[in-house]
């Protein structure tokens, strides 16, 4: 059989009764037509840097933050009540990105896709456990071989979760796994240090502190906030700012017939469990208090953004220097029932990404072009000299940030692949446009989801089943999976010792 009879009657097949998730014995990690570079080949690639001819280096700092919404910064239309000047101040003397998406809405698969610019199943970090393949290559490293100095501060949470110094960074200070709001012991450059105080407010001094230290070299600094992952926990001097506020729920969370109509079956059941409203966290909280404590905690977030871009003007390295602030994934409060993240809602995939830069950026830009966490790295290395390096899946959006015309995406994909502690989220492969979101989940005997975002933006009517739009989702789910065949997708790495095979699922297999 040719191969293109082969993928049309694979997709047959799916339109028919969809993927469920196998597991087979490891044979090969990284499968034989994988683009991740062999152990072999990462220095030969790393040594092979195409330069822009006649760019600068400016400094670049980029700050990430864990499960920021993208909604919620005031100048963005968050609650009323939570005011951002920080956030606000960034904003409106730089750009805002206003369509901006994880492809896993998910820490550690995100935070890996931001530093090799390559999608989960390709860099194969595919959940929190996933341990992080050496061949992988980190954008900080060619920055490294280029003349930076390279600084990494804060939460790392990948991999094996420990705290000690990774690949690409001249300076670490880190600390394990998720860390603690409150007195963290940390592991700069190599030796433990405890520190007393609040997490955000320490990140941010070590940040100033690396920032005007006087050099030769252009620096690049990641800064990575703990804050805002739950268990939430504000500072002292925010706590209970918001407590006798009134929650602007919204208008998915109520447990009502409409609200679930043509929803998958799992979606409603998750109200009951780890991730939603009726049992969030194992009964342990309390949706109105958590809501609140969500927000209190940003507010250190905010504070630790005014006194970077404070610090940048009253040194003056504001002007040869570019600041990014972006989240690692969004986060569900009360939407369709749900908390946290993983699904493809907007509320989950959708995070805030606003730059600064006097001279390079017109104040007040806004953007609305599709852009993603994979674009972060190629984006970062042109802003530096550096051309995209093969293996990276992302675009670099600095054409758009200096207002040119490009020829840009008019779509974006998304994967989320089931895990063992947090079974009721089901796999997910789904595409979003400028108009439309379609998703198709794997593993189960369920609706798929198809909306149009447009006009629904708060994804209450799935359009499905609606006959009118049956070519379109068809050519939708089609697109999917050409996307996972090209990007070498169709062969995951779930686990240490299993596969996610789906030619497993052709007829004859």
């Amino acid at each position: 059989m040719k191969k293109n009879e082969q993928n049309y009657s694979r997709r047959k097949f799916i339109e028919k009764v969809g993927l469920s998730a196998v597991a087979v014995p490891l044979i090969n990690l990284y499968g034989d037509n994988t683009t991740v570079l062999s152990s072999e080949n990462v220095n030969k690639a790393k040594s092979q840097i195409e330069l822009i001819e006649g760019s600068e280096k400016p400094n670049i700092i980029f700050i990430l933050s864990d499960d920021h919404r993208y909604d919620f910064m005031s100048f963005n239309g968050g609650p009323d009540f939570l005011k951002t000047p920080g956030f606000d101040e960034m904003a409106n003397e730089g750009v805002n990105f206003q369509n901006t998406f994880v492809t896993t809405s998910l820490c550690s698969p995100s935070r890996a896709s931001i530093l090799t610019g390559m999608y989960s199943h390709k860099h194969k970090v595919v959940d929190n456990d996933s341990p992080v393949p050496r061949e992988n290559i980190f954008f900080p490293e060619y920055l490294q071989k280029n003349g930076y100095e390279t600084a990494f501060i804060g939460k790392w949470h990948m991999g094996n979760s420990s705290d000690e110094p990774r690949k690409g960074f001249d300076k670490w200070i880190s600390f394990k796994g998720q860390g603690v709001y409150y007195d963290p012991l940390l592991n700069i450059d190599g030796e433990h240090i405890q520190r007393e105080g609040y997490i955000t407010d320490i990140l941010t001094e070590y940040a100033i502190d690396y920032i005007t230290q006087k050099r030769e070299k252009p620096f690049f600094l990641y800064l990575s906030h703990k804050a805002v992952h739950a268990m939430f926990e504000p500072a002292e001097r925010h706590k209970g700012k918001f407590s006798n506020v009134k929650i602007p729920y919204p208008s998915t969370m109520a447990n009502t017939e409409e609200n679930y109509k043509d929803k998958p079956r799992w979606v409603k059941a998750q109200r009951y469990s780890w991730h939603g409203v009726d049992y969030l966290y194992q009964g342990q909280l309390e949706f109105d208090d958590f809501y609140k404590k969500y927000c209190e905690t940003i507010l250190s977030l905010d504070e630790s953004i005014g006194k970077i871009i404070g610090t940048l003007k009253k040194t003056g390295l504001d002007k040869s220097t570019i600041t990014f602030y972006m989240s690692d994934n969004g986060f569900s409060l009360g939407e369709h029932g749900l908390i946290d993240k993983r699904q493809m809602y907007e509320e989950s995939m959708r995070i805030p990404l606003i730059a600064y830069a006097p001279g390079i950026i017109k104040p007040g830009t806004k953007i609305p072009e599709l852009i993603q966490n994979i674009d972060i790295a190629p984006t970062l290395l042109e802003l530096a000299g550096i051309k995209k390096p093969e293996q990276m899946d992302g675009m670099s959006f600095a054409p758009l940030i200096r207002g040119e015309k490009t020829n840009w995406r008019d779509r974006v994909f998304y994967e989320y692949f089931w895990e063992r502690p947090f079974p009721h989220t089901p796999t997910v492969f789904g595409v979003r446009t400028t108009k439309y979101k379609y998703m198709t989940f794997q593993g189960i005997w369920d609706i798929d989801e198809l909306y149009d975002i447009e006009n629904d933006p708060e994804e209450k009517h799935n359009l499905i089943k609606n006959p009118e739009y049956e070519k379109l989702y068809k050519e939708l789910n089609t697109q999917i999976y050409n996307w996972l065949e090209s990007t070498n997708g169709m062969e995951i790495h779930l686990h240490r010792d299993i596969f996610w095979r789906a030619d497993k699922h052709k007829p004859g297999h």
